[in-house]
């Protein structure tokens, strides 16, 4: 990997990611993130106050809509 790129699994996989990870991964701003996550049918998981998602949950997201 180079600076800054992350490998995802193609399949997706159970790796929590943050905003920033899914807003960069997805190519949007992390407000278009936190404020279309229920839009476009992605759950979130809660760790304490910060949302997160898993990794297979944007790739189906992904395959859906885009593949």
């Amino acid at each position: 990997m180079r600076g800054g790129e992350r490998q995802v699994r193609r399949d997706g996989g159970n790796r929590l990611l943050t905003v920033e990870e899914v807003a960069e991964w997805l190519r949007v701003s992390e407000a278009t993130v936190r404020n279309k996550y229920r839009r476009w049918g992605i759950k979130p998981q809660k760790v304490g106050r910060l949302l997160r998602f898993r990794e297979r949950d944007i790739a189906n997201y992904l395959e859906r809509n885009y593949g």
